[in-house]
């Protein structure tokens, strides 16, 4: 659970860092608060999945998860380098977001009713959609997972995935064997072993897999069906407004900076020249929407300058696996992604 750095992240671009004393205490926000009292974000991840949250060779957490800790840090601190990434798995998060241990979790965690009525939480933001998947090798000849009857199937017990393989085999009468292993290294290491015929986890989780068999890749098909919605975001405590509405608006201001064409590199540009005022708002040029959100009113301007805008995040940590955006494009390019009016 060390601190990881940005590195070669944001090479070479700076952010404006806000002094300590602009940042006034009593935000209206006992989690934002404490995160400013301890100078670091504590950010619950998964740490071992490629796309989301995996440390590179130098043990610097890279995925979509981690930047998006990294922006809320931005957005924060003033600085992305001030966050803890702090590894969970399947079973524990929930008990590490409760207990006060991680800030929120961005650990591809799926929206869900049971999990924001029973658990104490809520979602502030869906970073990606997604869907329950098959992965099964290509010499087992199934081309559809209606063809599976009878098939074992590897999963995480605790986990949205376990219900909907399940609510999938009932629905369509037919009989499965479920092989239930809690570490994902041991999942993925049975699967590949002949365990089960098929393992089943998000498609996205399971494409970043395939992927990274390298020349044995082919060796496996991701079957076309997606028998569930998954959209995985950020859950935080409930009962902290405040913090709740700085996740879920920086998350937006990324949408917003790429509707815009603002990207990582020109955002210092647009500050000095933006005539239009929901860009001038977002940058903190005028109105207090900081100041509204319990941060200083360059949260956005700094979110940005950190890790870009969302289609920057996505061609650093998705696209090279393979992942089309889909669904996950802006609004306007017929995804799901929308942010609302910031004003």
């Amino acid at each position: 659970m060390m601190r990881m750095t940005v590195g070669a992240l944001v090479a070479g671009a700076f952010l404006t860092v806000a002094t300590a004393g602009a940042y006034a205490q009593g935000s209206g926000s006992a989690t934002i608060d404490a995160i400013q009292r301890r100078g670091e974000v504590n950010c619950g991840v998964g740490g071992n999945a490629p796309m989301f949250s995996l440390p590179d060779a130098q043990g610097v957490m890279r995925g979509l998860d981690a930047d998006f800790c990294r922006s809320l840090a931005a957005a924060i601190l003033g600085d992305p380098r001030k966050v803890k990434f702090i590894p969970t798995t399947a079973q524990n998060r929930f008990t590490a977001l409760q207990s006060g241990e991680v800030d929120l979790l961005y650990r591809t965690t799926t929206w869900t009713l049971g999990r924001e009525g029973n658990l104490g939480g809520q979602f502030a933001s869906v970073n990606f959609y997604d869907g329950t998947g098959f992965l099964v090798k290509k010499s087992l000849g199934v081309k559809s997972a209606k063809e599976m009857d009878g098939a074992s199937v590897c999963v995480a017990p605790g986990t949205s995935t376990e219900l909907a393989v399940a609510d999938f085999f009932r629905t369509n009468k037919m009989k499965f064997t479920p092989i239930i292993i809690a570490d994902q290294n041991e999942i993925q290491n049975a699967y590949l072993a002949g365990r089960c015929d098929a393992y089943s986890t998000d498609a996205s989780s399971l494409a970043g897999f395939r992927f990274q068999q390298g020349d044995k890749r082919e060796d496996h098909i991701l079957l076309p069906d997606i028998i569930s919605k998954e959209p995985l975001g950020a859950m935080v405590r409930k009962g902290d407004g405040k913090f709740f509405d700085i996740v879920r608006w920086t998350y937006f201001a990324h949408l917003i900076a790429e509707e815009h064409g603002i990207t990582q590199a020109n955002v210092d540009e647009v500050a000095r020249t933006a005539t239009l005022p929901e860009v001038r708002r977002m940058l903190g040029l005028e109105g207090d929407m900081g100041k509204a959100l319990g941060v200083d009113n360059k949260w956005a301007h700094n979110a940005i300058k950190a890790v870009g805008n969302f289609a920057e995040l996505w061609e650093r940590n998705v696209t090279p696996y393979g992942v089309p955006r889909g669904i996950n494009a802006l609004w306007n390019a017929g995804g799901l992604h929308y942010a609302p009016p910031l004003r």
